[in-house]
């Protein structure tokens, strides 16, 4: 029997126990949000601690990338150099041993001036057609298979510079084919290679800011995954390999020779992968001391709180408790009477918790009702809205399936005039159905236009001049959707259709001080200035039955505001131009004030 009672009430606990299990929810909750956002101010920590290394990477990967540029521009100078040329050639036409020797040495010559102004160039080797080498600076010689290896590659680059980093340690190779020209005569004859081997940790320590509590800035070749620079890095070969291959751009890991911050950033130049790696210094040990004191601090608060909710609930059961006593007494009753049968008569003046409970509970019900009424009366206005929206949509995949079809049967049977027409019609559907932003790119919306222009093509074939002048740095621009094809439809409606003449339509846009302008024009009819007035008063309606101009001047102007709009340009017998001013909004459509700029 106590067993049964103990269990019952466990599993209907009193308004006490209810108390206490949410106030101890409320105190976790807000216990793991601290946490949460803790950890989310530590990442934040993290992320400026990278972005200050990544930018101390950038500005020494740019800066080493630009010393790498002017080497590759000095291979082409060695390679261009007119003596150099003429040497080349002469050796060619198989010349005696001493004319040989002769030609070697101005070569030479010409090498050493070359490399004797460069402090990053270790030494230039020069190999010509007839497998002849030659040196200047160190002297330090290629070996018969690199020599093998590096020809080849040259060729393959058919005179452009190709950086080979499998050289001797701490060393870069720049090798570029030597091809033959002179003067505007270009005979592209092969010549020789030239191979200029690169002081690289010269350049790397004259580039390099990264200093302080022994870090390291370590570049790996990401295809061979091996140290370019420094010859003994901090990170073992298989580690490095592993951490150029990792996706994360920086983070807190354990190596064999300890732990380490490592932030790294990819070349835009060469294919190399800059690694920064600090150690984890003394300043990491007080953060994480932190990060476990606030959690001390936070499991101690938690105590406490559950300790003040403990007695809060005691304060509040008892008072309570006479008003759940009443509130059990109801057995059934419908919601009209409920809180005359719950709660009897209320005090209208006692001021104490109860009666002020009493009074609530009692106003709550009331509303309660009230709101159920409403809703009934909302939720029949929905069920018939619902309905007509039903009977009013249109499936428009059917009508894709279709467009589908017919364009099958027209490329089966070789009709491709038919093909090209159903195609545009399908992309114009839906690209008027399936849009739902009311602003899309400029691109998007020439798109719509040459679909349509190529359906009316095929109904006025030669007589249909389309022209269209767009920049292509306009072509992101925010434009409110079906904007200039209603614009194209009348000028084919009242500029094309009257005339039995060949007539240009031309789409032409430019920017403005303030926005852009686009504009619409045909070589028509025209009207008079009377008859524009009437239009753009309302005076004189129009025989069309699409998008008119007063449309698209209303939509302008909710998206962007009162002082855009749209402006008729037009003489009797001269044509029509009709103007779209818009702001330049360029990007993504989030917002009508942001697209706007309000």
């Amino acid at each position: 029997m106590l067993f049964y009672k103990n269990n019952s009430a466990f599993k209907n606990p009193g308004i006490f126990n209810k108390m206490i299990m949410l106030i101890s929810f409320l105190l976790l909750l807000s216990f793991l949000f601290s946490l949460i956002f803790l950890q989310y101010v530590y990442r934040i920590y993290d992320r400026q601690i990278y972005e200050k290394a990544s930018e101390v990477l950038g500005m020494s990967s740019v800066s080493i990338e630009n010393e790498l540029k002017e080497l590759e521009q000095l291979s082409f100078t060695v390679v261009a150099d007119e003596q150099i040329q003429n040497c080349l050639r002469q050796l060619l036409d198989n010349p005696s041993p001493y004319e040989r020797q002769v030609l070697h040495n101005r070569i030479i010559n010409r090498l050493v001036a070359f490399a004797g102004a460069e402090k990053y160039v270790y030494s230039m080797i020069l190999m010509d057609a007839n497998d002849g080498v030659m040196t200047a600076g160190n002297r330090e010689w290629l070996s018969e298979t690199l020599q093998d290896q590096l020809r080849p590659l040259a060729i393959a680059g058919a005179g452009s510079n190709i950086w080979y980093t499998q050289g001797s340690k701490n060393s870069l190779l720049a090798v570029r084919q030597i091809k033959s020209y002179t003067g505007s005569t270009f005979t592209l004859d092969n010549l020789g290679t030239l191979v200029i081997r690169i002081r690289v940790e010269r350049i790397i320590d004259d580039s390099t800011s990264i200093a302080g509590d022994g870090g390291q800035l370590i570049v790996v070749d990401k295809g061979t995954g091996r140290s370019v620079y420094p010859g003994e890095p901090l990170l073992l070969p298989g580690e490095l390999a592993g951490e150029v291959q990792r996706p994360e751009a920086y983070r807190t890991v354990g190596y064999s020779k300890g732990t380490y911050f490592v932030a790294k950033t990819n070349s835009s130049y060469m294919d190399w992968t800059y690694i920064n790696a600090t150690p984890f210094n003394e300043m990491f040990r007080q953060i994480t001391f932190v990060k476990r004191l606030v959690v001390i601090i936070f499991g101690c608060i938690l105590l406490l709180g559950l300790l003040l909710g403990y007695r809060l609930a005691r304060s509040i059961v008892r008072p309570v408790s006479k008003l759940t006593e009443k509130m059990r007494r109801i057995e059934k009753g419908d919601l009209d009477n409920l809180e005359e049968q719950a709660l009897g008569f209320v005090s209208q003046t006692a001021q104490d918790e109860v009666s002020q409970l009493n009074r609530t509970f009692q106003m709550m019900i009331r509303r309660i009702r009230e709101l159920i009424d409403e809703n009934y009366a909302k939720q029949l206005v929905i069920r018939e809205t619902e309905l007509k929206a039903l009977q009013a949509q249109i499936n428009p995949h059917f009508l894709y399936n279709t467009l589908e079809s017919i364009n099958w049967l027209a490329k089966v049977n070789k009709q491709k005039q038919i093909s090209d027409m159903v195609e545009a019609l399908g992309f114009l559907l839906r690209s008027s159905i399936g849009l739902k932003d009311p602003l899309i790119s400029l691109e998007k919306e020439l798109s719509i236009v040459r679909s349509y222009v190529i359906i009316q093509r095929t109904r006025f074939e030669e007589r249909l001049d389309f022209r269209l002048d767009v920049p292509d740095g306009l072509l992101d621009a925010l434009v409110p959707k079906l904007t200039l094809q209603p614009l194209v439809e009348n000028a084919i409606r009242y500029a094309l259709e009257p005339n039995i003449e060949p007539c240009v339509i031309s789409i032409s846009i430019s920017r403005t001080e303030d926005g852009l302008d686009l504009r619409v024009s045909d070589n028509g009819p025209g009207m008079t200035a009377d008859f524009i007035r009437g239009l753009e008063q309302g005076r004189i309606q129009t025989r069309g039955e699409g998008i008119g101009l007063a449309n698209i001047a209303e939509r302008i102007q909710i998206v962007f505001g009162q002082e855009w709009g749209t402006e008729i340009e037009s003489r009797p017998g001269e044509g029509t131009t009709i103007h779209v001013h818009i702001p330049y909004v360029r990007g993504e459509y989030r917002h009508v004030q942001t697209a706007s700029g309000r």
